[in-house]
């Protein structure tokens, strides 16, 4: 895998600090030690490496541990439940916080309202992704 990006990043002129790959923990599990391996080759070359769907599986805070990720996507269901529950609010605080002490950096997925995303500025998120930004484009 990493030396297919290689050859696409050498035969396009295309930065790889430009590229950002995620991964989901369920591509992990199948065999942490090889996913280990080809992501530290891409980082190597550097492309920046994410883990999306944050706080869905079943043991992220170990792959956090494991693998030296570049990001992580705080899953859209934290996100939504932020407007019902102060529970919610806390957990989405809390992640932030994790990651940017261990040098990541954070994208809350799922921003529907202004009132969402007012709370992740509030909390110091680095990028937010959802249909109140925009509609994915093709």
């Amino acid at each position: 895998l990493s030396l297919i990006f290689e050859h696409f990043l050498s035969q396009y002129d295309v930065s790889a600090k430009d590229i950002h790959v995620e991964v989901t923990e369920s591509l992990l599990m199948d065999d942490i030690e090889k996913a280990h391996f080809v992501l530290r080759k891409l980082q190597a070359t550097g492309i920046e490496v994410w883990l999306d769907d944050f706080g869905t599986g079943y043991s992220a805070l170990s792959y956090l541990q494991q693998v030296n990720f570049d990001g992580l996507k705080i899953d859209r269901s934290f996100i939504a439940q932020t407007q019902q529950d102060n529970k919610d609010d806390s957990l989405v605080r809390a992640i932030i916080s994790m990651a940017h002490n261990l040098g990541m950096k954070v994208v809350a997925e799922g921003i529907e309202t202004q009132k969402q995303l007012a709370l992740i500025e509030r909390l110091n998120c680095d990028v937010a992704q959802g249909f109140f930004l925009g509609k994915p484009v093709p």
